[in-house]
This record gives structure tokens, sequence and C-alpha cells, in this order.
């Protein structure tokens, strides 16, 4: 378990993120057309796994938002949006702020990947839901950055991850 905060009150995660060098572990989660999406399915690509809690707080619609922004001209990435929301709601999202950069994929079908990434909030308010964490994943398949917020409220450091893969 790690110890993070919500809203100032301690919280904890299921376990701990991968590590940096560590080849991450595979997954399989739901897009907005209910298809299943694995990591594999990017491999030779950087792939930015920008994981939140749910869209519908503003702090996530943000991490959403900038990672749309500041990694859609990034040669050889994809940007990854990985919530509890349902499919459905991940669409509308990004249908109306007009995300193109950003594939939202769901973790609601199973917990496995919450688990296996050590992001499944197993106490506090948002039990059940996932921290917010980000992770590059490099073309080969490695662990090349994370970050798991302290603070659940508050947004991750966008720049030290862009940084990461340019």
């Amino acid at each position: 378990m790690t110890k993070i905060a919500f809203k100032g009150s301690p919280v904890n995660t299921s376990g701990s993120l991968p590590k940096v060098g560590d080849t991450a572990p595979d997954f399989t989660l739901v897009d907005g057309n209910l298809s299943e999406v694995k990591l594999s399915d990017f491999k030779g690509k950087n792939v930015i796994l920008n994981i939140f809690p749910s869209l519908d707080t503003d702090v996530c619609a943000k991490s959403v938002r900038n990672f749309n922004e500041k990694a859609g001209s990034l040669d050889n990435t994809v940007v990854l949006g990985i919530s509890s929301d349902l499919p459905f709601a991940s669409n509308r999202f990004c249908s109306h702020e007009g995300i193109k950069n950003t594939t939202a994929l769901s973790v609601f079908r199973n917990d496995s990947f919450a688990k296996d990434y050590g992001v499944l909030l197993v106490d506090g308010p948002m039990k059940g839901l996932t921290a917010r964490a980000v992770i590059i994943v490099n073309p080969e398949g490695k662990v090349s950055y994370n970050q798991l917020v302290p603070e659940i409220t508050e947004e991750p450091d966008y720049n030290s991850a862009i940084d990461s893969i340019v």
C-alpha cells in the first residue's frame, strides 16, 4: 500500500506504481465503443497513461485537456486517459471538449489494471476508484516515468512527464 491524501485526509492505494525500468504490465481496458484495448496494442510507441478517478471532477478534466494538448503533437506517442468512468460518459466528455489526441479507457469491467498498477483506492470516500497517476511506457514496453500524485485533488506534473519523452 501507498499512502496519499484526498483533501488532506490520508487514503491508501492497493500497492505501488510499476518502477522506472520495469516492464509495464499488459492490461485490457474498455474504450468508448465498448471494445477491449490492450497496452500491447501500442507496442513500439510511447504511451502516456493518464490515470485519474473521474472526468466529473475539475482536476481530472484538466489533466485530460492538458495531456491532449501537450502530447498531441509528439511523434510516436499516444495518450490513454484511464478512469473508472463508464465509456459512455468518457465519450460524451471527449466529444463535448473536442478531445482528439487522447483515447479514453475505462476500468469498469474489472479492477486488475488498478491493482496491477497499484492505483486502486482501498479506503476513504473514493474507495474503489483509481488514484491520480501518470506513467510513461516507452516503445520497448518499459516504464520510463511514473508519478503518483500525493494529493488526489492536485494536478500531475505535466512538464516532467512530457520531458521524459522528448
